[in-house]
């Protein structure tokens, strides 16, 4: 995703910023990027807490 970002010139950017906008409005925009930010957030919790020795675990579980 971020190489993709690196690709974008500022044309691209400033007109999909105006889609968005035109699509959702001015009012709509900060509350989907605060859930995307408490989404990404709640993902990077989670793959820090998981740990590389829980997958053993969970196979001998399932037996």
């Amino acid at each position: 995703m971020t190489a993709f970002v690196l690709f974008l010139g500022t044309t691209e950017i400033v007109l999909i910023v105006l889609i968005l906008l035109l699509l959702f409005g001015g009012r709509k925009i900060p509350e989907l990027m605060r859930g995307l930010g408490q989404g990404m957030r709640e993902f990077k919790k989670a793959s820090k807490d998981e740990k590389p020795g829980n997958d053993k675990d969970a196979v001998e579980s399932e037996k």
